[in-house]
């Protein structure tokens, strides 16, 4: 797993933070008492849980401690956990067990998501989670092009795989669920220029890239990347850019 920069991922909350708040709303849980942020990162998806249900017991889990300093800073009331996300369990079943672009970073999607389920209290317990659907994206088509000149080959990077299908995660879920919820979303996101591309990802995708090649050849990869992207994601009428940014997500009541 790469490290996090809690200080790179915050440049862009509000866009970082819209899926987590659509997500949430279409969570039908009305007075939970267990609530898990999987994936909580710096707190800002902790901190949206905390506002809707100010009198459940929120906990938030995230496998940086940098993340977590940062997200106890935020939120000083509440608890939070340093835990492998394919490992945790809840000390006690969960009312909804919560993920925001986290378990794309969890392989073995057909084991974990369905014990992420089993540890949801019955009756209308809830795992509500969101992912990025963007590996054929130009974005990190190109990652993985120009990573090439540095790193002859592609498993020295600990990236995340591509997601599964749609049905995929349905067929997985529907037999163990009372009912599920899934949609698809294409943010298109508005930024300056091609650099501010580039700083989107120095805070995600882009880590696991730079972590596996020497820091001093760090500078000319993030420029030529920088130069394919300015190709891939040309200047609108007004100068600014269009990135697209798919996102899958998933509500599943037990």
């Amino acid at each position: 797993m790469p490290t996090w920069d809690d200080a790179q991922y915050l440049k862009f909350a509000d866009a970082r933070t819209r899926p987590a708040a659509e997500l949430l709303a279409r969570v039908p849980a009305q007075a939970p008492e267990r609530v898990v942020d999987l994936g909580c990162g710096p707190g800002n998806s902790t901190e949206l849980l905390v506002a809707r249900w100010p009198n459940a017991h929120v906990i938030g889990v995230d496998n940086s401690e940098a993340m977590l300093s940062r997200a106890r800073e935020t939120l000083p009331k509440q608890r939070f956990v340093l835990s492998d996300l394919r490992t945790f369990r809840a000390e006690q079943p969960a009312s909804v067990l919560f993920a925001n672009a986290s378990l794309h970073w969890v392989p073995d999607h057909a084991q974990v998501l369905p014990a992420l389920l089993d540890s949801l209290a019955p009756g209308g317990g809830t795992l509500a989670f969101q992912m990025p659907d963007n590996y054929q994206e130009p974005s990190h088509r190109l990652m993985r092009e120009l990573i090439l000149e540095y790193v002859p080959d592609l498993s020295a990077v600990h990236t995340h795989p591509p997601i599964e299908t749609v049905q995929f995660y349905y067929d997985l879920l529907a037999p163990r669920a009372k009912h599920i919820d899934i949609w698809q979303t294409r943010y298109e996101q508005v930024v300056p220029d091609a650099a501010a591309i580039v700083e989107w990802f120095k805070g995600t995708g882009l880590r696991p890239y730079l972590e596996a090649i020497e820091p001093e050849q760090r500078s000319a990869f993030v420029r030529a990347y920088e130069r394919a992207l300015d190709r891939a994601y040309p200047a609108r009428v007004d100068g600014r850019r269009l990135f697209s940014f798919p996102r899958l997500f998933v509500v599943c009541t037990r």
